[in-house]
């Protein structure tokens, strides 16, 4: 066995001999560059497992389909157009070609039928390397699950931050953003809470708060609703006290429907939602005024915020 370099110089192979034909066996870390994750698994594509098995890829699916029993869908699927142009995102120095037809991905077990189908002493060779890949990923995925999280999260987080300054950068090329903020300064707790009395009396239909930080001076700030006008609160600590205090504000204000309910997702900010229009607190409405405070209206569509709470 012998080492040889590879056309574009990005790795070596190994060369070995099998029944008088050399056979180029990729190394491990070649092989892991070609495992992908895809709808939460680690699969390859057709088109490299073609190239370890030295094979075309339409006899890889042909063998497939020769064996559908073998390849179940958790085994064997074919990529959606925009998984695959995720992929190709992802992997820009891939050369995956101008193919029309979308890949077909195997899982580990998928590699592992395959390689029985195709019956060659190849594939025999080079599914030993592959499987070991596998293994090699799934222990580098275990020892870092806990950095891949923080990154994924990461991640989501700077989706929707940069989503949000694409919608208000559009509202303000669309003249729509409302221009005036209201901003308190620590102490002027009377005008803070004036403000925020007199936002909440103008509600029409609903209000919604979606606030951390809930207590009876909360619910005092919401008894400025006109009579019919709901209120619900999305906030973290739903504990028998709070629960207990909304039973005795509906008791004793029933014309003005109190609801609390416990987040799905942890919210940071705070929201104030005042029938179609969203409003963000720099602070919970309770301690408005305590610190320097601002309340601006967004102009933004107040399922943005609803949707993740």
């Amino acid at each position: 066995m012998a080492e040889k370099k590879s056309d574009d110089n990005s790795t070596y192979e190994l060369v070995a001999s099998c029944n008088h034909h050399d056979v180029i066996v990729y190394t491990q870390e070649d092989i892991q560059r070609r495992i992908h994750t895809i709808r939460g698994v680690q699969v390859m594509l057709d088109r490299d497992l073609s190239q370890l098995y030295e094979v075309e890829t339409k006899r890889v699916n042909e063998a497939v389909k020769r064996n559908p029993i073998r390849f179940p869908e958790d085994f064997h699927f074919q990529l959606t157009k925009e998984e695959y142009e995720n992929l190709r995102s992802q992997n820009a120095t891939a050369k995956w070609g101008g193919s029309r037809t979308l890949p077909f991905a195997f899982t580990e077990e998928g590699v592992g039928q395959l390689s029985s189908v195709l019956k060659s002493d190849v594939a025999a060779m080079v599914s030993v390397r592959i499987q070991r890949a596998f293994v090699a990923m799934r222990r580098i995925i275990s020892a870092n699950a806990g950095m891949f999280q923080r990154i994924e999260s990461l991640e989501r987080h700077q989706l929707e931050t940069d989503k949000r300054i694409d919608q208000v950068l559009d509202c303000l090329e669309e003249g729509t953003l409302k221009e005036k903020a209201h901003i308190f300064s620590a102490g002027q707790i009377y005008e803070a809470k004036a403000f925020i009395t007199e936002l909440i009396g103008s509600a029409k239909r609903c209000v919604v708060l979606i606030d951390g930080y809930v207590s009876s001076p909360t619910l005092n700030l919401l008894d400025a609703r006109a009579d019919g006008v709901s209120a619900t609160i999305y906030t973290s600590g739903v504990g028998s006290s709070l629960r207990t205090l909304s039973e005795q504000y509906n008791l004793q204000f029933p014309s003005k429907p109190l609801m609390i309910e416990k987040w799905r997702t942890e919210q940071h900010d705070r929201w104030l939602i005042i029938d179609d229009e969203l409003w963000h607190c720099g602070a919970s409405i309770r301690d408005a005024g305590v610190r320097t405070f601002g309340i601006d209206p967004i102009g933004l569509d107040v399922n943005l915020v609803l949707g993740q709470v």
